[in-house]
């Protein structure tokens, strides 16, 4: 009998120690194996939509950011009011934002008026997930976006922005109805987005779906995006980036640019568009630099497999961008744009000219290829598809509908 309880004490002193065990590896810093949950309401959050919760979440933030080891951020189901916010790193380990709850932005101007609502800066580790949803509220500053008659413009707020972040996952995270861009990348490395879902309505102004800069192997995929602006954008800096498996429509199409406005401009290099479908966009897949410009470089971008339908400019290289009044229509850009592949691009124009390549005077786009195209025209009057080419050079090869210019 004595021999069966020592058996049972030193199993029960076996299983105390383990659990001390697991509790100060989950807990004490080491980078243990077990994460640690920060649920913002334990921070004072309210899902009442309509009580400011930027402070809980920041306080939950630098709570978990200063953990030593893995933390796990819960914002659970329910409406939260979130005022704008920045969450800083560096942090002490990987750090997880579960979003299951809905964030909203606020809608009296007094709060919006900045370049962000939630924002990421220098964070090494980031992962964002949890099925939730971003509510920007645009309705209530669309009209406040008059930039292009008002020098004096003051900025509006992007959803979410990644300034200097690194190492990143965002996925299944939905956003609607951004004031600005919906997800803004700007100075990350190795950033992957998956299983995003943006939609804004057709007429609201500049609302990007995510817009990329300076930044450097940047993914994403199985996203659909329907907004009032370039469903995605690549401006000066974007380098190494791959887009596959994007619905896109309505909106302005996937687009480089616009390049060459400001001096000291990051070279564009290595862009994958590839898998992807637009629907009844105002363009399809478009390069865009402006003229004048400064001088820059654009190279080695491939257009593959992309099914358009009704889509008012499917194939573009505008290199006289300005869509402005009063521009000078002889003005020549200096951005050398080449090595560029449109390939297996099939569907529908809803204008004539299906393939525009308006290149430069002074420096003329260089090995341009276009492999297998067939876009055929669906607008009124019916008839066939044409194409324009001015100051290019390059190549065809495979089918040619419309036939090619080059």
């Amino acid at each position: 009998m004595g021999s069966v309880w020592t058996c049972c004490a030193t199993l029960c002193l076996f299983l105390m120690l383990l659990s001390l065990v697991c509790i100060t590896d989950a807990r004490g810093g080491g980078g243990g194996w077990q994460p640690v949950f920060f649920d913002v309401t334990q921070f004072g959050a309210v899902a009442d939509g309509k009580t400011d919760n930027s402070m809980a979440f920041w306080k939950a933030w630098n709570e978990a950011c200063r953990w030593k080891g893995k933390s796990r951020i819960l914002i659970p189901r329910g409406t939260y009011m979130v005022n704008s916010v920045i969450f800083r790193g560096p942090c002490q380990g990987p750090m997880v934002l579960l979003i299951n709850g809905t964030l909203m932005a606020p809608s009296d101007p007094k709060l919006f008026m900045s370049d962000h609502w939630i924002g990421f800066q220098y964070v090494d580790g980031l992962v964002i997930k949890g099925g939730g949803t971003l509510d920007g509220q645009g309705l209530s500053a669309w009209s406040y976006n008059d930039c292009f008659t008002n020098s004096q413009c003051k900025p509006l707020p992007v959803t979410m922005r990644f300034d200097f972040v690194n190492n990143a996952r965002i996925r299944h995270i939905r956003s609607i109805n951004s004031k600005n861009s919906h997800f803004n990348i700007f100075a990350c490395n190795n950033l992957n987005m998956s299983h995003i879902k943006i939609s804004a309505p057709e007429f609201s102004p500049n609302t990007d779906g995510i817009h990329i800069g300076s930044s450097n192997n940047i993914k994403i995929a199985h996203s659909v995006i329907g907004t009032g602006d370039d469903c995605i954008s690549m401006v000066s800096g974007s380098q190494n980036i791959d887009i596959s498996d994007v619905s896109c429509g309505p909106g302005h199409g996937i687009s480089i640019g616009s390049l060459g406005r400001s001096p000291y401009e990051e070279h564009v290099t290595g862009i994958t568009i590839r898998n992807c479908t637009l629907n009844g966009t105002q363009n399809g897949v478009r390069i865009k630099t402006w003229a004048p410009s400064w001088p820059s470089v654009a190279t080695d971008f491939k257009f593959e497999n992309i099914v358009m339908s009704k889509v008012n400019n499917p194939i573009i290289i505008d290199q006289q961008y300005c869509p402005r009044p009063n521009c000078d229509e002889n003005a020549q850009s200096e951005v050398q744009i080449s090595n560029v592949t449109f390939k297996n691009i099939r569907g529908s124009s809803s204008s004539k000219v299906a393939v525009t390549l308006k290149c430069s005077r002074i420096v003329p786009c260089e090995n341009i290829t276009l492999v297998n195209i067939n876009l055929s025209y669906d607008g009124p009057g019916g008839g066939p598809s044409s194409s324009f080419c001015s100051n290019v050079r390059g190549q065809t090869i495979g089918t040619q509908n419309p036939p090619s210019c080059l």
